[in-house]
């Protein structure tokens, strides 16, 4: 038996070799296997543009609660960063055809001068977030304690609100 497994050894020649290498690889390859290519990363809170084809007409975002896409007429993009975690986008053009389709990852700050608070209460820990440059004032953070993001957001619109009133009222 061993002889027999050592004269079909030798009858071999390096192309059949070769094309049974070749043949094992595309057998163990995935069939047709697209580049993925780098998810799009957006900070919370913030905005990034990026630049389509003009003909550029609809998108659709996989989940509005993490990222906002909007196009302007010249095919400039929009990306703001809604809420953590991952979502996508797709880009048609009038006709329907795809002219992208991307992953968008949105993340916390990379912020030095937030401090983040953490305070035990009967409830369990609540966080709050602080923005320090210099001085520290609240900054609204996903996840932040309710009763104190509610407080501060309650300011927040009540203070825009204020200038947008007083902006009109001057004309």
């Amino acid at each position: 038996m061993a002889a027999s497994y050592a004269r079909a050894r030798i009858k071999l020649s390096p192309l059949h070799l070769l094309s049974a290498a070749l043949i094992s690889i595309t057998l163990g390859a995935p069939a047709a296997a697209a580049p993925m290519s780098e998810p799009i990363k957006v900070v919370l809170d913030q905005a990034l543009l990026l630049r389509f084809p003009a003909r550029a007409a609809t998108v659709i975002v996989g989940n509005p609660l993490v990222a906002d896409l909007s196009i302007q007429p010249s095919g400039l993009a929009v990306v703001t960063g809604k809420g953590y975690g991952t979502t996508n986008f797709i880009v048609l053009d009038k006709s329907g055809t795809v002219l992208a389709e991307k992953t968008v990852e949105v993340t916390i700050p990379d912020d030095e001068t937030a401090v983040l608070v953490y305070r035990g209460t009967d409830h369990g820990i609540e966080r709050q977030t602080y923005s320090c440059t210099p001085d520290c004032s609240r900054r609204l953070m996903l996840g932040d304690d309710p009763e104190m993001f509610d407080k501060t957001t309650t300011q927040i619109t009540n203070r825009n609100r204020a200038a947008i009133d007083a902006g009109t009222s001057g004309r």
